[in-house]
């Protein structure tokens, strides 16, 4: 077994790992997509430069501490560490890998629980980073795919709600991206199709608006009111409706046809709030209702209920965007736009983090990626 706490005493580690907007999430949560299969459930989303990142370094024996944005810090005995604790995500893969005399600092450039996906996102980011401690001391290197599995199987376990496996896919691959998800998607059976090369993310990025709505979220509210619905047998025809839109949208999304694109998410955020009114709030609605009628597509990250908005739309129209998007954040103190530009790179692990040449990506598996 790999000593962490020894390894560390040496050399910190640190990882990094994007967040992401999304269209098509909740298709990603097995509740769904089993069902749903003989239709092609699939997921776009897009990563974001909004970085999580995860330092690792020794502490006093026989503790994990924990310390992490817009949290209080913690610190527990690694057999005392409390999984339904605000940070038990994170105390979940500690006690997978056998942490003790460990301290994990998370810091997070998106806001907390702004439905970005932000704690998917650190996970994927610490087990990234004790990956290649333990590769370092001679383990088998773990690829991008096995680090979201695991995360996403963490998450599964510990939350008590269905979790989708976007979050951690997208924090471990970066860039601009269709899921196809498969029959056996618990086992990560899936198909990535990237939609936007990277020699096409500045143009994508002039027409991209992100805004944080002021209000955290809460994505086990929403997310449960739509599988309560669907087990029920509600909403059927509005999920494969759904299915048909992201598959649309994608297409034009490939082509940079944009107003397209736009009047799409404009679509299945109609839909979702036919379900669920509350997964847009006043300032929520009044954002979407303003990206309409500039032409542009607005849809909120996630599964709404609070948190960020994010729109598309033609350069022209989203410089007005921008300012009446703005205007209305100015009314709730904790509401504003995000600087983000389109990601990448992925997950980053660094041995070390004062030698920037060790800068060193977590490999990427074969046959993952398919490009048109």
């Amino acid at each position: 077994m790999t000593e962490f706490r020894k390894f560390l005493e040496n050399q910190p580690v640190t990882a990094s790992a994007p967040c992401r907007v999304d269209m098509g999430g909740t298709l990603d949560i097995a509740t769904f997509c089993y069902p749903l299969i003989r239709y092609s459930p699939a997921t776009v989303n897009i990563a974001l430069d909004l970085r999580t990142s995860v330092r690792l370094l020794a502490c006093r024996r026989r503790v994990v501490r924990v310390s992490s944005t817009g949290f209080a810090p913690a610190e527990f005995p690694p057999e005392q560490a409390p999984l339904d604790h605000p940070l038990g995500l994170i105390f979940a893969v500690a006690l997978y890998f056998g942490l003790e005399g460990v301290e994990i600092q998370i810091d997070s450039h998106s806001p907390v629980r702004s439905a970005l996906g932000g704690s998917s996102v650190a996970m994927v980011a610490l087990i990234g980073a004790l990956a290649k401690i333990a590769e370092a001391g001679g383990e088998r290197r773990m690829s991008r795919k096995e680090v979201a599995l695991l995360a996403h199987g963490l998450e599964s376990a510990v939350a008590r709600v269905p979790c989708g496996i976007q979050d951690q896919l997208a924090a471990a691959f970066g860039g601009v991206n269709l899921w196809h998800w498969k029959k056996r998607i618990h086992a990560g059976d899936y198909r990535r199709e990237v939609l936007v090369k990277s020699v096409k993310y500045g143009h994508l990025e002039k027409r991209l608006l992100v805004a944080y709505a002021g209000e955290p979220h809460e994505s086990k509210d929403i997310n449960g009111q739509w599988v309560d619905r669907f087990l029920a047998g509600r909403d059927r025809k509005r999920w494969m409706r759904i299915v048909d839109l992201v598959h649309r949208f994608s297409e034009s999304l490939r082509r940079m046809d944009i107003r397209t694109a736009g009047r799409l998410m404009n679509q299945e955020t109609a839909i979702r709030l036919e379900m669920t009114p509350d997964v847009l709030d006043d300032i929520g609605r009044r954002l979407y209702s303003a990206a309409g009628q500039l032409g542009c597509g607005a849809r909120f990250s996630g599964a709404g209920g609070g948190g960020c908005l994010w729109a598309l739309g033609g350069e022209d129209d989203m410089e007005e965007l921008h300012r009446v998007w703005r205007e209305i954040l100015s009314t709730r103190r904790t509401a504003r736009l995000l600087e983000v530009r389109v990601d990448s790179r992925g997950l980053l692990c660094q041995l070390d983090p004062d030698i920037k040449s060790l800068l060193q990506t977590v490999s990427t598996p074969s046959g993952q990626r398919t490009e048109k």
